[in-house]
């Protein structure tokens, strides 16, 4: 019989695992990250926003960075730690919907402040002397809004046509709510949700990183041309950069692969950190690289130290 999500009370995540007593491990250490992804996410968007001599458009942007990571975290970790401790692994649908909406709204938001990060070093490195007529405050504001909104407006569409489905089961195969695992267990016609599936990954990932090749391209060029000090003030904007750039399309990649592609040949561990590290390491990861690589953010956290 067909039944419609809104009927459906609750979803079973199955990728859990029975750990016995290890789960307290596996709790604490799961904790002891979430903590350290707030408290150094949280650290350094104070430090951007006490010091008025981080309010550069740079540093603005990276701001909306942390800030992105927090979101993501809280809507993953709090989940976690929950299940992990639980001998039930079931979810409420409207919690599965909600947790859906912001994890990927999360990613989206990523890609989008990454590529706006990159065309914000082009200016710089390759327009020095146009940089504060081309990146105003205005024009600041408006790629951060657009950032934010942006992937809340394609996510809203998205977990509202999910929602909408028909569904014929209520297992999800993972350890956090997946609109795609979602869609496969519908019993109805799914043409709908998986074309703008597509066209949403698509966006969200194929137009940021247009923008961060161009980006790149001419802050290639300029570097190849310039001086020595051109190249080693390119490098030491941008190498931070391309770290955070290349772990999370690294990591959204392997999710990606996992959610469209049967993977059941790797062990359950295996599946559970690919379709984790997306959602994990670059939290941890940028505020590490940069608080360490940016000269005017270690200066400012050590004198806080």
């Amino acid at each position: 019989m067909k039944l419609n999500s809104s009927a459906v009370s609750h979803f079973t995540l199955s990728a859990y695992m029975d750990t016995g007593p290890w789960r307290y491990f596996f709790f604490l250490i799961v904790l002891c990250l979430y903590v350290l992804i707030v408290l150094s996410n949280v650290l350094l968007v104070v430090v951007i926003c006490v010091n008025r001599s981080l309010h550069e458009p740079m540093y603005l942007f990276l701001c909306s960075l942390f800030v992105n990571e927090l979101y993501g975290s809280t809507g993953l970790f709090p989940f976690l730690l929950l299940h992990i401790l639980s001998d039930s692994h079931t979810v409420a649908a409207p919690l599965c919907f909600l947790q859906i909406f912001c994890l990927f709204s999360y990613g989206g938001a990523e890609y989008l402040n990454l590529a706006v990060m990159s065309y914000d070093r082009y200016l710089a490195i390759c327009h020095p002397l146009q940089y504060n007529t081309h990146m105003t405050v205005n024009k600041t504001a408006a790629l951060i809004g657009v950032t934010w909104l942006w992937p809340l407006l394609l996510c809203l569409v998205m977990t509202s046509l999910s929602e909408s489905l028909h569904l014929c089961e209520n297992v999800i195969h993972k350890v956090y709510c997946d609109n795609y695992s979602v869609v496969k267990l519908s019993c109805s016609n799914t043409s709908v949700n998986n074309v703008y599936g597509l066209f949403i990954t698509s966006v969200s990932i194929l137009s940021p990183l247009t923008l961060i090749l161009f980006s790149y391209v001419k802050i290639l060029r300029v570097c190849f041309s310039g001086s020595s000090q051109t190249r080693q003030k390119a490098v030491a904007t941008c190498s931070p950069h391309l770290v955070s750039l290349l772990n999370f399309s690294f990591g959204a990649f392997f999710e990606i692969l996992q959610s469209r592609f049967d993977m059941n040949y790797l062990p359950n561990v295996m599946r559970i950190f690919l379709s984790l590290y997306w959602l994990t390491c670059q939290p941890l990861l940028n505020p590490l690289v940069y608080g360490l690589n940016l000269s005017k953010m270690r200066i400012i956290c050590k004198s806080l130290v």
